[in-house]
């Protein structure tokens, strides 16, 4: 590497070399050999694949996983996002999601590169290079590259970023702690779309980890129950009814809308009474016996103590773990799969 090192100067205009080595790169074949650096010692590849219309193609080199500094999802925030999970070589609900994922985009004013069916087709070649059958992919429309401006119309065309993240889950069957947020929500203009915006979000779980707890839980300024900083909400109440709150001010979840259509099960043979998707109350919601953190990567999560006080008896509920095995098994072997066509 020929790339030579700058020195800085210090407050009192004296020459020094800092602790921080600053180099100063004129080719981009050094600067990728430095970005190598990183990964050649790495013991796995978290990411074994990347998609970015901004080169028109999936790289599976790391280092070369990287958006424009210019781009203005990056430096404004104007970008959506959204995910899906990857189970046995299938990806779980990805049309669900890449429906919500144009939602987002038409309420961010932002018009994708491409159509639909050919933004699924790079998500499943994709996910199919990166030969990860666990895990999870999450993509990106931005504004796209262009200037350091606020409004967008100096960029000439939007961009789309795919990732694959390698990731060994599994079922969550365990019970965490949650604390009521005092982090502010965002207003539902906002919370509704899946935005790269997320400040709010890291705040309240970091204030969550702060407490002990494992996350949080948002209540609006009406006193309704609303969602976690990346979850979905879900009580069974003493009668056994299962209520999600409503989706008109917190983000349409997906694997929330699967679980109200696969809990009917759960009617039939006559272990919950109702499901039900309706507002609820901070204090009805500390009358449940059973509650739940419901998200893509659970599915589901039990929560046994909120605020320090104990959810029913304390314990992973009977009813969680059966709402929870149904959702799983959907994962494993439902018709909400698409399969990826290895080589």
């Amino acid at each position: 590497m020929d790339a030579s090192l700058l020195d800085r100067e210090s407050g009192d205009g004296n020459s020094e070399q800092t602790d921080v080595k600053v180099y100063i790169f004129e080719s981009g074949s050094e600067v990728l050999e430095k970005l190598q650096e990183k990964w050649k010692r790495a013991n796995n590849k978290p990411y074994p694949a990347m998609y970015s219309s901004i080169f028109g193609g999936i790289t599976l080199d790391p280092a070369m996983m990287v958006i424009p500094i210019d781009d203005h999802m990056v430096h404004r925030g104007h970008g959506v996002f959204d995910t899906a999970m990857l189970l046995d070589g299938f990806l779980y609900e990805l049309d669900t999601h890449l429906d919500r994922f144009l939602r987002s985009a038409s309420k961010a004013k932002i018009d994708p590169p491409f159509p639909r069916e050919t933004l699924r087709s790079i998500l499943i070649q994709m996910t199919a290079a990166s030969k990860c059958k666990r895990g999870s992919i999450r993509y990106w429309l931005s504004a796209g590259p262009g200037d350091f401006l606020l409004s967008s119309k100096g960029c000439p065309q939007s961009a789309f970023y795919a990732v694959v993240i390698a990731e060994d889950y599994s079922q969550c069957k365990q019970g965490v702690k949650a604390v009521t947020s005092t982090v502010p929500m965002k207003p539902p203009l906002f919370a509704t779309v899946k935005n790269v915006n997320y400040l709010p979000n890291v705040l309240s779980i970091m204030e969550a980890e702060e407490r002990g707890a494992f996350a949080s839980i948002w209540v609006d300024e009406q006193g309704f129950i609303a969602e976690g900083p990346n979850v979905n909400l879900a009580f069974i109440t003493k009668d056994r009814d299962l209520v999600l709150p409503p989706f008109d001010k917190i983000l349409s979840g997906c694997t929330a809308k699967r679980l109200l259509v696969l809990a009917s099960k759960l009617i039939e043979t006559g272990h919950l009474r109702s499901v039900k998707n309706e507002s609820v109350t901070v204090a009805e919601a500390k009358e449940s016996v059973e509650m739940m953190y419901v998200g893509s990567g659970l599915p589901l999560l039990s929560i046994v103590e909120w605020d320090g006080v104990p959810v029913g008896d304390g314990k992973v509920g009977k009813l969680t773990l059966a709402l929870s095995d149904l959702l799983w098994d959907d994962m494993c072997s439902g018709p909400e799969r698409t399969p990826v066509p290895y080589e």
